[in-house]
């Protein structure tokens, strides 16, 4: 098993599988746990990164430039070996560089970068991308945190919500089951003004996905429990999801999503994609602070 990098700030401590440079625990000064059990009954995943895409590719396949490569679903940083670049008491950085493995899925120089910092109560987590190649680098970039639920505190499951910082009356959009495409078609949102009551038959169909939020920053509680504010200031896109029944929420900042159905373009092309020059980089940040009960 993989050793986990552990930072800490006094009030908060993170620990972080450099494999996948995934966030595996976050506790407060009490031991309190803020994230998922990873039951593997529901999921055993903790903070996957999605890289270079974010959810699934029609028929696994990524087609750019006239070529094509095998993709599994969301990429493969979250089973890559990151190497620790940075190890301070409350700060560590992992980097993923280009391989000849990852080149036969995604034909392009890169580094990720993922840096993870804590102040007080407050997470913060950078992920740059940087084109260290002479073409320029289409991505997609996404956070898949599973936070716990309930939250520590001893308020009752079924009265958490999200409180999104700007009214959210728009369609969502929602996955073909059998492929994990986005369907074309909106769905009706569940969110009343900016709260979203949280019900696992939410997720009876998979994931609630905003491919168009105004918010850049949402709260995720109950009242006489624990709250976590989440701000995601560089990601345009949002996907909320959990197996029914388990005992996480996971709250996915995205900048791009899955194919839409019937997309069989360059994947330059596609809604969400960033393209950066050689020698650009792009980071994507998203903090989480603490609200004890």
């Amino acid at each position: 098993m993989t050793d986990l990098i552990a930072i800490s700030s006094g009030g908060l401590t993170a620990r972080i599988n450099p494999l996948g440079a995934e966030l595996s625990s976050l506790t407060d000064a009490q031991g309190r746990e803020y994230m998922t059990d990873a039951d593997p009954a529901f999921w055993s995943g903790r903070a996957p990164l999605l890289f270079p895409i974010v959810g699934a590719l029609a028929e696994d396949t990524l087609r750019v430039d006239g070529q094509s490569y095998r993709m599994p679903k969301h990429g493969f940083a979250r089973r890559s070996a990151f190497t620790v670049t940075e190890a301070a008491a409350d700060r560590a950085v992992f980097r993923l560089t280009a391989s000849a493995a990852t080149r036969a899925a995604y034909p392009f120089d890169f580094a990720l970068d993922m840096a993870f910092a804590l102040s007080g109560l407050t997470l913060s987590m950078t992920a740059t991308v940087t084109n260290l190649g002479n073409a320029p680098l289409p991505f997609s970039f996404g956070f898949h945190p599973a936070l716990a639920w309930p939250l520590p505190g001893g308020a009752d499951k079924a009265a958490h919500r999200i409180v999104f910082d700007q009214n959210e009356p728009q369609d969502i959009r929602k996955l073909e089951m059998a492929t994990g495409l986005i369907r074309a078609e909106g769905a009706p949102s569940p969110v009343r003004g900016r709260h979203l009551a949280l019900d696992g038959e939410l997720f009876r169909h998979d994931a609630l996905i905003w491919s168009e939020l105004a918010s850049r920053s949402l709260s995720y509680g109950a009242e006489g429990g624990a709250w976590l504010d989440v701000a995601f200031p560089d990601s345009p896109m949002l996907g909320i999801w959990q197996v029914p029944g388990a005992r996480y929420i996971c709250i996915e900042p995205w900048q791009g999503h899955s194919d839409p159905v019937g997309y069989r373009g360059n994947f330059r092309d596609k809604p969400g994609v960033i393209t950066l020059a050689p020698g650009a980089n792009r980071s994507f940040r998203m903090d989480v602070t603490v609200r004890t009960a």
